[in-house]
């Protein structure tokens, strides 16, 4: 499946309906969902390429402003973020969690696959920049350590 047809397939969900949808051919499998959170309900357009620059640079502009220091934990992925391992779990990390380098931080669900995201560094958390179960973005900031 080329990117074009990804698009397009995008673009139909996005304007249909439809909740949930799932489409597999062979080695490609596609899994497009509407169920998210507060923030994604807000950018549901999301897959039409000129809403999705416009929400991610409020939610820079909105971090850029805040008072939190330190370096950025990027997402490396899209997918759905997860701050702790089960509902019944704690937090991996709070903020003013001391964190030692390649502790996991948050874990981005892709593809029903759990990835987990390691601290870069020693450091102390500062800013936690996601909600449980949001839906991110490529290099969308996730936490932020001193």
């Amino acid at each position: 499946m080329n990117l074009n047809e990804i698009k397009d397939l995008m673009a139909q969900f996005d304007q249909s309906s439809l909740k949930e949808f799932s489409y597999k051919n062979g080695t490609d499998e596609l899994v497009f969902s509407k169920n998210e959170a507060k923030l994604v309900a807000e950018a549901s357009p999301a897959p039409q390429a000129q809403t999705t620059p416009a929400v991610e640079v409020v939610s820079e502009s909105s971090a850029s402003e805040s008072v939190a220091e330190g370096d950025l934990v990027e997402s490396p992925l899209v997918g759905v973020a997860y701050l702790a391992a089960g509902p019944d779990k704690s937090n991996f990390v709070s903020v003013g969690d001391t964190v030692k380098k390649g502790q996991t931080l948050v874990i981005i669900e892709a593809m029903k696959i759990m990835n987990e995201i390691p601290a870069p560094k020693d450091g102390v958390v500062t800013e936690i920049l996601v909600e449980n179960e949001e839906m991110v973005e490529f290099g969308k900031g996730l936490v932020r350590i001193k």
